[in-house]
């Protein structure tokens, strides 16, 4: 049975009417304050406001009270669609407003003004009886909504932010109000608890705090920069996942960061892509180029720089390159969304028979990445072209053929999925692996994309076992998506406790006074020549002239797996006391014993 989507779930009726009650209450509380929109989002709601005066966080105990009084008032919720735009500006003017004229109306109307001609215009009014007399509170919405207030018990205002109207920096800046809501008050309690973790494993106070990765305003946002022990992460991931390629035929390449415009002119990007440049670049010669914002184009130029045979395919090439995307500074989210970020691409050329085959090949490295990173708990959803939109390219029958490869693919491996029209890419459908964090949080990671459109678009060829030409299909596929975004999400995954063979840091070497300290560097020196996982160990030696208890308290804060503590016993003894991160203090071990412990 397929997952009911979230837009056709009770609990998205249910946060769109705590985000009405909250304006209602804002209205009671705030006279003449203007309502701009408030929709639910991912994780509950929001709404946009002008108020009369500022809103601030100390005041939403006291919107949360008034909420709670309203929805105890078990008002209904009744939907009310206007003949002609006439009586919908009529509404918004004597009812949504309160007869307060047109000023307070602004946004309503400006939302009007945007529904196309010949839509239905619809709006939710809650009503009760006070004192014998009824009131209203309405509000311009396409809906849906739950049928009466009395049904919003668990909810939570949680904070409040700025925000352009319609989301451009021209316009004023509202204030928007977030909230959640849920069906119980213990899957809200549950939700706060999980907010309150996410606080402690958020990526971007423990990137810095573990000398990850940091930020500057002179470079700019969402352009990491990544210090030492974050540059041994992504080395360490990076070589994880090319000796795993190239265990499976793939071929490394490597492309520029520019090219011109033409080649993406070529490949369609340009017109469906066109908000996520960045602004184009002309050389002397009037040459036209842009700041590459993915690598495919680039692998198919090297797959077509000279005639193929059927021999040849399947062809895989793969790189770990650098991309570069426009998102607005508003959306920006760390390394989780980043304007600079490198994928670990890979494009294959297969023949129509070996299809199925290399796609079951990649989602199997797929499923062997997550297994290693500790992401065991995920969903598959494939993402099919919406008949409505006309964002995509290719011919309906392309589409069919690269839609059933995938649902066939994953049927032969027995994989549970569901459908979600509209979440192809703009040139094929794709299969894309949703993880579940242990916050209980989803997220998109590793995708691989069935394409029989760019092949067409370049009019790539390989000659067949009939001495005729045929055209290959590609394959996209990125297992982590993105570094960064993968590094982020292991960073909150494991509130930056990463496991032995991932750490920055492995081992910290304690000596307890200033006579252990070379005893210390050549315990390190031994350890560094010990191979993990095809890498040395990854040893520091902290001979601060501390108190060793500062040392513990300070490496653990750290997050470092293991402490090997010098003193004066250990030296007689040739032994090391050892602690570890999760177990604490293990006690006296010889070097032997404490690296079978580790490696084990």
């Amino acid at each position: 049975m397929e997952p009911i989507a979230y837009e056709q779930s009770h609990r998205y009726r249910l946060r769109h009417s705590a985000a009405h009650l909250m304006a209602q209450a804002l209205t009671e509380l705030y006279p003449g304050v203007k309502l701009a929109i408030g929709p639910p989002i991912e994780n509950g709601f929001y709404y946009d406001v002008d108020p009369p005066q500022p809103i601030k966080e100390e005041d939403l105990p006291r919107i949360e009270k008034r909420m709670k009084e309203l929805a105890k008032l078990d008002m209904r919720i009744e939907r009310k669609v206007a003949r002609d735009r006439d009586e919908a500006r009529r509404i918004i003017l004597e009812d949504c407003t309160l007869g307060q004229g047109e000023e307070t109306a602004l946004y309503k109307l400006q939302l009007l003004d945007a529904i196309p001609e010949g839509d239905e215009v619809s709006f939710y009014d809650q009503q009760r009886f006070t004192n014998g007399k009824l009131r209203r509170f309405i509000d311009l919405c396409r809906g849906p909504h739950i049928e009466t207030t009395k049904e919003i018990q668990a909810f939570k205002l949680l904070s409040i932010a700025g925000a352009y109207w319609r989301g451009d920096v021209k316009n004023k800046q509202l204030t928007r109000i977030y909230g959640t809501a849920f069906e119980t008050q213990e899957e809200l309690d549950a939700h706060l608890h999980n907010l309150e973790e996410a606080k402690k494993r958020d990526h971007r106070l423990l990137g810095r705090e573990l000398g990850l990765f940091m930020f500057s305003p002179r470079v700019g946002p969402g352009l990491p920069l990544w210090l030492p022990k974050g540059a041994v992460l992504r080395d360490v991931m990076t070589d994880y996942l090319k000796k795993e390629q190239l265990k499976r035929g793939y071929e490394p390449v490597i492309t520029p960061q520019i090219a011109s415009i033409r080649l993406y002119e070529k490949s369609g990007h340009i017109l469906t892509f066109k908000d996520k440049l960045f602004p184009f670049m002309e050389d002397e010669e009037k040459e036209t180029y842009i700041l590459k914002p993915m690598n495919c184009p680039f692998h198919i130029e090297i797959y077509a720089s000279h005639m193929r045979s059927y021999r040849d395919l399947p062809i895989r090439y793969a790189e770990f390159g650098t991309v570069h995307r426009y998102e607005q500074s508003g959306e920006v989210t760390g390394i989780l969304r980043a304007r600079g970020f490198t994928q670990d691409d890979a494009h294959l050329f297969v023949t129509p028979d070996q299809l199925e085959e290399e796609f079951i090949g990649v989602v199997d490295l797929m499923q062997a990445v997550l297994k290693k990173l500790g992401l065991t708990d995920f969903r598959v959803r494939v993402g099919t072209k919406d008949p409505a939109s006309d964002k995509y390219v290719g011919h309906d029958d392309n589409w069919a053929m690269a839609t059933r490869a995938i649902t066939d693919a994953c049927d032969k491996m027995g994989l549970e999925y569901h459908v979600s029209p509209g979440d192809a890419a703009f040139y094929g459908p794709k299969l894309d692996l949703i993880i579940k964090d242990a916050l209980g949080r989803e997220w998109q990671m590793g995708t691989v994309q069935v394409d029989y459109n760019l092949p067409e678009r370049f009019e790539i060829e390989y000659i067949g076992e009939d001495s005729k030409p045929h055209r290959p299909i590609m394959i996209h596929r990125a297992p982590f998506g993105s570094m960064e975004r993968m590094i982020g999400l292991l960073t909150e995954q494991y509130a930056g406790a990463f496991p032995f063979w991932l750490a920055p840091v492995q081992i910290a070497v304690l000596p307890i006074a200033d006579r252990h300290v070379e005893a210390a560097q050549a315990l390190s020196a031994r350890l560094k020549d010990t191979i993990f996982d095809t890498r040395p160990l990854r040893v520091v030696v902290d001979d601060r002239r501390e108190t060793l208890g500062k040392k513990i308290r300070e490496n653990q804060h750290q997050k470092i797996p293991y402490m090997l503590i010098l003193g004066d016993r250990d030296l007689e003894e040739g032994t090391v006391g050892v602690r570890s991160r999760e177990g604490g203090d293990l006690g006296a071990m010889s070097i032997e014993g404490f690296l079978a412990l580790a490696m084990g």
